[in-house]
């Protein structure tokens, strides 16, 4: 996949969108989905990558095979703390992340130049569409005289809450408890948090240092100077945060257009990158157990679970012998022995002191959800799984770790009644 400048095909009464994700897996699946339903809507998309993030367009790319959507491929930009080579989360320590959110505003000065090699008008962008870790490319839109669109891939609630830190710059009394309250009044209900189920990104801001202001920066110019939100989320689920406009979002209007997942399953397998076990074969297993029956465990593409946590979860399934699919990535801490007594049972039948698939990599999450068998979804609350979740109506157990996963699960326990809490 090659970059390339604007074509000089088209038509100038087509809207033409440059859509720019932010390099995490759990960023650019919601947004890449969102792509697709405009794309199949007659709106003609540029989306940016880098030479890492690319392969995961490979989807959209192949359902849209008539040029409505092109890949404009960038060289990541260089920073002097992400180490060579790194383009994305994946595998990056939690406390790297604001510097590669600061590296990726190096790509406003290419995609400005890119954008005004247009030949002709209908090549030119006519709107910016981006995540909102990527706020830069706001004042982007500005710069080129179009309008810019902020992609929320957290709920309208998680979004606010993530703003408003940024905005009110909020501190806790003891810079030493753990539990000190952060209250957001702006909010309906005026919630509060302890200071540890805030984001990694603001408890590391210090105020003048170049990596914190230029992650502070892209949230201001959200609220500053773009036109308004798109968040996957429907009204039912956030009417609360969705009823007037939130001045933590800038009093911008607020579009709900989730869940923006796929509605066939097989299609949306690969949306992560290519699966450790097809669609096919999990539901296959799956249809070996009664409706309801399953627990589906998955804590997304970057939390870990602490080696004694994942200890007393392996403990649990096997003592209690309840159906399973772990989808466990690469990096789990599972219990020596876990894995193969898992899969002695798995080929015996499913007989035994515990029934369960152990994933090992990607996994097809919206196909195991959508299976009559699964009835819970042990999550970490991260919002595509919450999204995933809701639409295919299974009820879940909450674990939150970080990010927007507490703000997620007291929506979902406290709020809404759909989950339970892990205590």
């Amino acid at each position: 996949m090659a970059s390339a400048p604007p074509s000089s095909t088209g038509s100038s009464t087509i809207a033409h969108v440059l859509v720019i994700p932010y390099p995490a897996q759990g960023h650019m699946i919601p947004l890449l989905d969102f792509a697709s339903i405009l794309a199949s809507r007659g709106v003609r998309l540029t989306v940016v990558a880098t030479p890492a993030t690319a392969p995961l367009l490979a989807p959209l790319l192949s359902s849209h095979p008539d040029n409505t959507v092109r890949a404009l491929v960038l060289p990541f930009p260089s920073h002097p703390s992400v180490p060579a080579g790194v383009e994305s989360v994946t595998n990056l320590p939690p406390a790297l992340f604001p510097a590669l959110t600061a590296a990726f505003a190096g790509l406003r000065g290419p995609l400005a130049s890119w954008a005004r090699r247009a030949l002709s008008p209908e090549d030119r962008v006519t709107a910016v569409l981006a995540d909102h870790s990527c706020g830069w490319a706001q004042p982007l839109a500005t710069e080129l005289g179009v309008k810019g669109i902020v992609f929320s891939p957290s709920g309208a609630y998680g979004s606010a809450v993530l703003h408003s830190l940024f905005r009110r710059l909020p501190r806790r009394g003891d810079e030493h408890d753990e539990d000190s309250l952060i209250r957001f009044p702006d909010l309906p209900g005026a919630p509060a948090f302890p200071w540890r189920q805030m984001s990694v990104q603001y408890r590391a801001y210090k105020e003048g240092d170049e990596v914190s202001e230029a992650v502070r920066s892209n949230f201001l110019w959200n609220l500053e100077e773009s036109s308004s939100f798109v968040c996957n989320t429907f009204r039912r689920l956030e009417e609360r945060y969705l009823a007037a406009p939130l001045p933590d979002l800038g009093f911008k209007r607020v579009f709900a257009v989730g869940p923006v997942a796929p509605e066939e399953a097989d299609a949306s397998s690969n949306r992560g990158g290519e699966t450790a076990v097809t669609a096919g074969d999990l539901c296959a297993w799956l249809d070996g157990f009664a409706d309801g029956s399953v627990f589906y465990i998955s804590f997304g593409s970057t939390a870990v679970l602490r080696p004694p946590h994942a200890s007393a979860l392996a403990a649990a399934l096997e003592s209690t012998g309840v159906p399973f699919v772990w989808a466990a990535g690469p990096t789990a801490p599972l219990p020596a022995g876990f894995e193969d007594r898992v899969a002695a049972t798995a080929a015996a039948g499913g007989s035994g002191s515990s029934r369960g698939m152990v994933i090992r990599g990607w996994a097809p999450q919206v196909a195991a959800l959508r299976h009559r068998a699964t009835g819970w979804f042990v999550t970490h609350c991260g919002w595509n799984s919450v999204l995933e979740s809701a639409a295919a109506g299974v009820p879940m157990l909450a674990w939150p770790m970080t990010a927007d996963q507490f703000v997620n699960a007291r929506l979902l326990v406290d709020e809404l009644g759909a989950a339970v809490a892990v205590s």
